[in-house]
């Protein structure tokens, strides 16, 4: 009788993740969002298999070269192919950010939960606290760290997963006070059970569509972040592609060879335009209101 419940139990989850699916897809914001992250995935996994050069391969007779036929996307300022570089340059990003984004939304989603349950002085000042991060720009906060500890995906890994799983606390928690206060939680004090097993049975159920679309805006902020670092040197180290690196080695050159510029900033555009979008369907085909804020 367990395996039965588990298993009807399972096929009405994949019945809904279908349904949510077909319902972002059906949006136009949706399909344009979820073709492009797929496509930036595609590419990230496969670019090592399809690119025209080596992305190291240095060539001093080709430098600033302007887009040809031997090189779509023009050279860089060391010689190297642009169109090479930009298509693997979203392969670093795509690995930090998308191992760090979940733990972020882990961690950050069950703090809230856990604080939001227990409610009282204890969430006041955890609150207070989340406030007093969240009032230092990030960018400082981060620069502490990697300074400190150096800048491998060791470091940024942890780095981004910390910092922007505490924003993820107060939604977390806002949602939790939505619905920590229904009869079928009370039900749950009354039987006692404890603080885990409400969170596991009653709330984590409830806040989880909440979670899932604030972790794809995280994953969209987390990026620009990762390559914001990178632009000023404390990302990935030369000469892995990247394109925020590209971006910082190719600024002075703009007045007279934009392409090494223009080709990582639209990649990367489009990858947090499409990330958004998604989120933004996502969050209609949820009933997520993205506009409404966090109690303090």
């Amino acid at each position: 009788m367990t395996e039965i419940t588990a298993t009807r139990t399972e096929n009405t989850r994949l019945q809904r993740i279908g349904a949510v699916l077909r319902d972002v897809m059906t949006r136009p914001s949706g399909a344009i969002g979820l073709t492009l992250v797929v496509l930036h995935l595609v590419l990230a996994n496969v670019s090592p298999w399809i690119v025209p050069y080596d992305y190291k391969a240095m060539d001093s007779l080709q430098m600033l070269k302007p887009p040809s036929g031997a090189h779509w996307l023009g050279t860089d300022h060391l010689g190297r192919d642009v169109l090479t570089r930009t298509l693997m340059g979203g392969r670093e990003a795509l690995l930090v950010t998308g191992i760090a984004t979940p733990i972020a939304v882990i961690w950050g989603g069950f703090v809230g939960i856990f604080f939001g349950l227990v409610g009282g002085r204890l969430d006041e000042v955890l609150m207070r606290v989340v406030d007093a991060f969240l009032s230092l720009p990030w960018i400082l906060k981060m620069l502490v760290l990697i300074v400190t500890f150096g800048t491998g995906i060791e470091v940024l890994i942890p780095t981004l997963a910390f910092f922007y799983g505490i924003p993820v606390i107060r939604i977390a928690r806002a949602a939790t006070h939505d619905v920590v206060a229904r009869d079928f939680v009370s039900a749950a004090r009354a039987r006692g059970h404890g603080r885990i097993t409400i969170i596991r049975r009653e709330l984590l159920p409830n806040v989880l569509d909440t979670l899932m679309v604030e972790g794809a805006m995280r994953w969209s902020w987390m990026l620009l972040a990762f390559s914001s670092l990178s632009f000023l040197g404390f990302g990935v180290s030369p000469p892995t592609p990247d394109w925020g690196l590209m971006i910082a080695d190719g600024r002075g050159l703009m007045s007279f060879a934009p392409w090494g510029v223009l080709a990582p900033v639209v990649a990367l555009s489009s990858l947090i335009i499409g990330i958004n979008l998604t989120a933004d369907a996502l969050a209609k085909a949820l009933g997520i209101d993205r506009a409404q804020k966090a109690p303090v």
